[in-house]
């Protein structure tokens, strides 16, 4: 809807009138006021026709900020902006124990051309965890497999994996992954989060398809 600027129009005029009657003195306080600082003018939110908050719109992502693509179930995909060429993307998921305490992260990046390895999966955990121990994966409740840590940082432990073309097809057809790890206080025990396998085929072939 286009507006009108005639009652505007007329309003200034009016104001402008009642400056010069009034004199030096209102010309200097109009003067004053115009050299305030934006931030006193309140510039409004919108709202719909039941005076509702409208949620402003998404802003895009600038050059070197990540954002979230798109969401397969338990999985997000995650992209980071790139100022030339195609963002890239890897598919994520925080993982939290039976108390909703987050206990785990997991990145997934396609590894194209890259020899026996598809994929390869950063997994990051508490810094109280007993390094020597290493971390065990186990899908679906079937073999075990044991991998170091690589290296710790204020972030958390991390772990660098690579995953196999069976390793991959083996989380496409599974339900559940458990990532079971030694807490450093408490040796003689073990913390086992459960990583979901619901929308892992979708967000890889997102990934791969890259």
């Amino acid at each position: 809807m286009t507006m009108t600027h005639r009652p505007f129009a007329t309003l200034t005029a009016l104001l402008a009138t009642v400056a010069l009657l009034a004199g030096p003195a209102a010309a200097q306080e109009a003067e004053t006021s115009n050299d305030q600082p934006e931030s006193v003018f309140n510039l409004g939110e919108p709202v719909d026709e039941n005076g509702n908050p409208i949620a402003p719109e998404p802003q895009e992502p600038q050059p070197g900020q990540q954002y979230l693509q798109e969401v397969f179930n338990d999985w997000a995909l995650r992209c980071l902006k790139v100022e030339e060429g195609e963002d890239p993307c890897q598919m994520y998921q925080l993982m939290q124990d039976q108390d909703g305490n987050d206990v785990a992260e997991i990145a997934i990046v396609s590894l194209p051309n890259s020899g026996q390895a598809v994929a390869g999966a950063t997994i990051v955990v508490p810094l109280e965890t007993l390094l020597t121990e290493q971390m065990t994966l186990r899908v679906d409740g079937g073999q075990a497999r044991r991998f170091p840590f690589n290296f710790c940082n204020l972030g958390g432990c991390v772990t660098r994996l690579g995953l196999t073309a069976e390793d991959v097809a083996l989380f496409k057809r599974g339900a559940e992954a458990t990532l079971s790890m030694v807490p450093a206080a408490a040796p003689d025990q073990q913390v086992t989060v459960t990583m979901s396998l619901s929308g892992f085929t979708a967000a890889f072939d997102a990934v791969a398809a890259q």
